[in-house]
């Protein structure tokens, strides 16, 4: 499975890289993009690729989105997008993209997270009246606020509460409402990454807790979103499917 990686001068490219170098998945190197970085072999555009690959995984920035699916459809290339903060007119080109190669995207790109995602999904389904809460840190350098995994969470919950409302962070006064889930976010030091669901029934408490202890986690999930996705039929995947698969 060869591998281009968009974003590879970054902390988490890097770390892809590195999984790769020591062939993880069966992987190997096709090619390397950064468009903020001068390092030598690697391109400064995706779009200046003329090698091969199997895979495009991306590990860059919201803002390369257009850049990215246009050169997957273009190449009809599967495509690992394993960032997150896009704005709805990003996600609509994500969405188009789909109905041309497969895509996989995913607000976290953890395995544990899409476990605990499930997880959620089941434990909420089981205590249908219970107050939800959602809980994330991250480092005091992170710029999206939610994270992507804290709304994927949510998600989850409106999966199997479809009434549910997702509130971002409580400013004012006022009763907890029913349909309310609040997401609550922490900007806390060098913190990688920390996610809980806290349901509360009135009489008992379940708190679904994932930290994640090194970047390199995230690698890994990408590595294996790709590897699900080579083969696949044009559209658009994410960890439930990788989790759930035959």
């Amino acid at each position: 499975m060869k591998i281009l990686v968009n974003g590879a001068a970054g902390r988490m490219g890097q770390a892809l890289r590195s999984m790769i170098e020591r062939g993880s998945y069966g992987a190997a190197l096709a090619g390397m993009a950064d468009a903020y970085a001068q390092v030598p072999g690697m391109l400064q555009s995706l779009a200046a690729f003329t090698g091969e690959a199997d895979c495009i995984v991306d590990f860059s920035n919201h803002a390369a989105t257009e850049t990215l699916v246009d050169c997957a459809a273009g190449w009809k290339m599967p495509l690992v997008i394993a960032t997150t903060g896009q704005t709805e007119e990003e996600m609509n080109l994500i969405r188009q993209a789909a109905e041309q190669v497969p895509v996989f995207y995913s607000g976290n790109m953890s395995l544990g997270i899409a476990v605990l995602t499930e997880l959620t999904k089941t434990v909420v389904r089981t205590f249908p009246n219970a107050d939800v809460e959602i809980v994330e840190s991250h480092h005091n350098q992170k710029l999206d606020v939610p994270s992507g995994t804290a709304l994927m969470l949510g998600k989850a919950v409106q999966a199997v509460r479809p009434g549910a409302r997702l509130v971002v962070g409580r400013n004012h006064d006022g009763m907890r409402t029913p349909d309310e889930v609040g997401i609550h976010s922490l900007r806390l030091g060098t913190t990688v990454g920390i996610h809980e669901v806290i349901v509360h029934t009135g009489s008992q408490v379940l708190t679904l807790r994932h930290e994640a202890q090194d970047r390199a986690l995230f690698a890994e999930g990408a590595l294996a979103a790709a590897a699900f996705l080579v083969g696949r039929t044009p559209g658009l995947y994410d960890m439930s499917d990788l989790v759930t698969q035959p």
